[in-house]
């Protein structure tokens, strides 16, 4: 009789805790809709690849977001033309171009006025970061708005009875009160920044196409303002010789996207925030939430550390205990191939009195790893890269020195190395290079961002062919990269007993005892008496390294003014030499004050 209690109780609780309608009167049910802290997540997940974007990548699908625009212009003014103007059913059309930017992905200014603001509110990205994102979309809507506004005033897309309805459509902006101007745009911007947040909570193609046709059919109906919408239609007037460009930017297009900033902003971004619960972050992101940017960092991004916060960052920061320490920073992708490079990264930091070998794991999101994304998969990604690592570890118990690990998620890993240099304060960095590392891959756009920003310490790019450090090359003109590659070849030479020659190259048979005796005279100056001494007369530097490295196992080559790291990702610096040579070849970096113009144009 016991044994049947249960199941009576059971059954008697069930039938109380139902309606008399059959739904559940307590407990939880399975919802079709998303909270607002699960909405926030999306908008989080969303933000987090678009403020990592490269500029080219944001500033075309801005152009394209901008050209979108045209067709709303083309389409609101020809349905007016046809409609006699009848107000419902010129605008039946005017959502077309706000659709194809949603629904396909484009970069448009007011949508960005939610997913960077949620990373800036949450302190994952700093002002500045938000306000390159913004400045790059605009000038891409713009742009595009530009050109469509171009090709319907010079052609005849417009009929002239269509013509003259997008001038009185146009005029009608340009007449309007700074002030009416200003606050029928905030309006516009509430309506855009509501539409991106419910975008994030609808859960398929169909639910999206009927919230954006249905909240931008009301911009027009409402005589509201969207500022690439405005700009497009100045642009229009202008190539028509119908208006003034300046006056038109400051009493049309200024106010509007004034407005809409602020509308998008204010009045949806920080209300729909302050509606989420403390726990809004810990499903949006894999971790290092504890990891927020400092409000000085939050103020000027890179000028005071950090710009912005990886997915999942493990590592510890340095404590002012072990500031005198010499840090070298070894990031990897694959721990299970890359143990030669820790194992130079700790016979160069062995020969250091205090000296300390961090690994870093660096892992490229993914589209597939996002969307599968869930409470767990946090520890299973950390568990499984600290897996990996143990034999990085066991490599480094071979040497003296002190070894930590750290693992990173991040949307910009070749980037990401620089930001981690940077908050760890590492002394040199040992960097594999090759076709199959994710930093190798994401190269649009570096060349030039690393040109206007040196390195924050040494560098020593390795392209591995079977690691050998019996025998080393140093190839030297007697720059500073080259004294870099000098410290290198004698940290080898009393860590492993490497053989060390130095090679110079000079233009004829008649500089050969002038090359000479400077290479003794360098050599003296870098401790690397005893070396041998290779001067080679034929005028062909990399002609010369390869002659050279026959005989070597190991080649180390100084980087040019211009730079090793912003001329890897363009694939011009030294790679033909890199690719002709059959040993492993590393290439040094120090950073040396030059400026950006002499780093674009040296050689």
């Amino acid at each position: 009789m016991n044994d049947r209690e249960p199941d009576e109780d059971t059954s008697v609780r069930d039938a109380v805790e139902r309606s008399r309608s059959g739904a559940p009167a307590v407990g939880e049910v399975i919802r079709d809709r998303f909270g607002t802290d699960e909405v926030f997540q999306r908008i989080i997940a969303a933000a987090d690849e678009e403020v990592t974007t490269e500029t080219r990548e944001l500033f075309f699908s801005a152009l394209a977001g901008g050209f979108a625009i045209t067709l709303t212009f083309l389409i609101y003014s020809s349905m007016t033309a046809k409609t006699d103007g009848a107000p419902l059913s010129s605008a039946l059309l005017y959502p077309i171009g706000f659709i194809y930017i949603i629904l396909g992905g484009y970069q448009l200014y007011t949508e960005n006025t939610v997913p960077p603001v949620a990373l800036v509110l949450e302190r994952l990205a700093s002002l500045p970061a938000m306000m390159r994102q913004w400045g790059i979309v605009l000038a891409g809507n713009f742009a595009g708005g530009l050109f469509g506004a171009l090709i319907l005033a010079r052609t005849g897309v417009f009929s002239p009875e269509t013509a003259a309805v997008a001038v009185d459509i146009s005029r009608k902006g340009v007449e309007t009160g700074f002030f009416d101007l200003f606050f029928k745009a905030g309006f516009a911007g509430l309506i855009v920044a509501g539409v991106v947040w419910l975008d994030f909570a609808a859960r398929d193609t169909v639910s999206r196409f009927f919230l954006v046709y249905i909240a931008f059919l009301l911009i027009p109906l409402a005589d509201l303002f969207h500022v690439v919408v405005s700009f497009t239609e100045l642009m229009y007037l202008v190539f028509l010789g119908e208006a003034a460009l300046l006056s038109g930017l400051v009493g049309f297009v200024f106010p509007v996207l004034l407005g809409n900033t602020v509308g998008g902003v204010v009045l949806v971004t920080l209300v729909n925030y302050f509606q989420t619960t403390e726990e809004r972050l810990e499903e949006a992101r894999f971790g290092g939430i504890e990891r927020r940017l400092s409000l000085q960092e939050s103020a000027f991004g890179g000028l005071a550390g950090r710009s912005y916060v990886p997915l999942l960052d493990t590592g510890e920061r340095p404590d002012d205990a072990a500031a005198d320490a010499y840090r070298v920073m070894v990031p990897i992708a694959n721990p299970r191939t890359e143990a030669p490079l820790v194992e130079l990264a700790c016979a160069l930091a062995e020969q250091r009195a205090d000296a300390n070998v961090h690994v870093v794991h660096l892992i490229e999101t993914s589209d597939r790893m996002l969307r599968r994304y869930d409470p767990g998969q946090v520890d299973r990604i950390t568990g499984e890269s600290k897996a990996l690592l143990r034999d990085i570890e066991a490599t480094a118990d071979d040497y003296d020195v002190r070894y930590s690990s750290s693992t990173v998620v991040s949307h910009r890993s070749f980037t990401e190395m620089f930001d981690e240099a940077r908050s760890m304060a590492a002394d040199l960095v040992v960097l594999g290079w090759d076709d199959g590392r994710p930093w190798a891959r994401d190269k649009p756009q570096r060349s030039i961002d690393q040109l206007k920003r040196e390195p924050p310490c040494d560098f020593l790019v390795l392209k591995d062919r079977g690691l050998d450090l019996s025998r080393v090359l140093v190839a030297t003109d007697g720059r500073t990269n080259a004294t870099l590659s000098a410290e290198v070849a004698n940290a080898l030479r009393a860590g492993v007993g490497a053989e060390v020659s130095l090679l110079h190259v000079v233009d004829s048979p008649a500089e050969r005892a002038a090359g000479t005796a400077f290479l003794r005279s360098w050599a003296e100056e870098n401790d690397l008496e005893g070396a041998e001494l290779l001067v080679d007369d034929a005028g062909d530097i990399e002609g010369a390294i390869a002659r050279a490295s026959a005989d070597h196992s190991l080649a180390l080559i100084g980087a040019t003014e211009r730079g090793v790291l912003s001329r890897l990702v363009t694939d011009s610096l030294h790679l033909d030499v890199v690719d002709e040579l059959d040993c492993s070849v590393a290439i040094t970096e120090r950073p040396a004050g030059w400026g950006l113009l002499r780093r674009l144009f040296s050689r």
